[in-house]
C-alpha cells in the first residue's frame, strides 16, 4: 500500500520505500521510517542500449575516494582505462554518474564519496542483507537490478522486489540512526551461469576522510 507523506507529499510505502520522482527528491529517505528511496525516473534509452552492446571488459570498472567536484574528470579518465568507447553515450553516462554523485553528497553532507564501478557476472552478495554503513546509493546501468524485501527476522524476504534497470536507489545501512529497524534487506541479483553481465554504480558517503586512506 502506498500512502502520501503528509510534510512532503512524496509517496511513501507502508513498509518503508519512498518512491521519488527525481533525483533530488531522493531526499525523502531522510523521512521517518523510510529506510528505501527509488526513482521512478525514465532514463536514457539509448545509454542503456549502448551499454548492452559493449564487451564486459569494455564496461567502465573502478574504486576511488573523491570529491563531488572531480568525478567527471575522474570517470573520463576510468572510462579511459576501461576501454569505454568514446562517443555522445558516454559522455551522457558520464554526466548521469556525476548528477547522481553530487546529489548524493548533498543529500548526505559529505565531502567525499566511495565511487565504485562494478561489472558483475557471477552470485556476488546474492544472499539478503543491511551493509554496515550509513547509507548507500546503488544504480544498475545494465543487466538486472538490485533486489530487496521486507524481513522482520533478517531471513530471506517472502516478497522480492527488483529495482529497473537505470533507477537510482538509496538504502539506509545499519549505522543509520533508526530505531526500530526497518528490515528491508537488499541484495544483487543471482545471475551466475546466465551469461548475464551487470554494469552497477555503487556510492558510499565518506565522513571522516583520514579513516579510508
Amino acid at each position: 500500500m502506498i500512502m502520501l507523506h503528509e510534510k512532503t507529499k512524496k509517496a511513501v510505502v507502508d513498509v518503508g520505500v519512498g518512491v521519488a520522482k527525481t533525483i533530488q527528491d531522493l531526499a525523502v529517505i531522510r523521512d521517518p521510517g523510510c529506510a528505501v528511496a527509488l526513482c521512478q525516473r525514465q532514463p536514457d534509452r539509448n545509454v542503456l542500449a549502448w551499454l548492452k552492446t559493449l564487451d564486459s571488459d569494455r564496461l567502465p570498472k573502478a574504486r576511488v575516494i573523491l570529491p563531488p567536484d572531480r568525478i567527471s574528470e575522474a570517470l573520463e579518465q576510468i572510462c579511459d582505462i576501461s576501454g569505454t568507447p568514446d562517443c555522445e553515450e558516454r559522455r551522457r553516462l558520464i554526466e548521469d554518474v556525476t548528477e547522481l554523485a553530487k546529489a548524493f553528497a548533498d543529500l548526505m553532507k559529505a565531502a567525499h564519496l566511495r565511487l565504485r564501478l562494478d561489472v558483475v557476472t557471477t552470485n556476488s552478495c546474492k544472499k539478503f542483507h543491511i551493509d554496515r554503513i550509513t547509507a548507500r546509493l546503488l544504480c544498475t546501468y545494465r543487466g538486472t537490478g538490485t533486489q530487496y524485501g521486507f524481513s522482520i527476522d533478517g531471513t530471506e524476504p517472502g516478497q522480492t522486489l527488483t529495482v529497473p534497470t537505470g533507477s537510482p536507489i538509496v538504502l539506509r545501512g545499519s549505522l543509520w540512526p533508526e530505531t526500530p529497524k526497518s528490515g528491508i534487506l537488499h541484495r544483487s541479483p543471482p545471475i551466475e551461469g546466465t551469461g548475464e553481465y551487470r554494469s552497477i554504480l555503487v556510492l558510499d558517503p565518506i565522513f571522516e576522510l583520514e579513516k579510508e586512506l
